[in-house]
């Protein structure tokens, strides 16, 4: 059976996206509320929290890994 689109990764997941994102130049993070944004990320592994920077847009944006609906790079 395919799991459809709709169904938010697990926790792990998500947490293994932002890590690997870490390293990536641009990621865009889609968030629980339906937002997507994009920028560089700094992810605190240890606490589950990170920040996204967008330095063309001049915002950066304070995350919580459970906010995180899905990462791309």
């Amino acid at each position: 059976m395919v799991e459809p689109k709709t169904l938010k990764p697990s926790r792990d997941r998500i947490y293994d996206l932002l890590m690997n994102a870490r390293q990536a130049d641009w990621v865009t993070l889609d968030l629980e509320d339906g937002h997507s944004l994009s920028g560089a990320i700094i992810f605190n592994e240890f606490k589950g929290t990170g920040r996204l920077i967008n330095v063309d847009e001049e915002i950066s944006y304070d995350f919580n890994v459970d906010q995180v609906v899905d990462v791309r790079m």
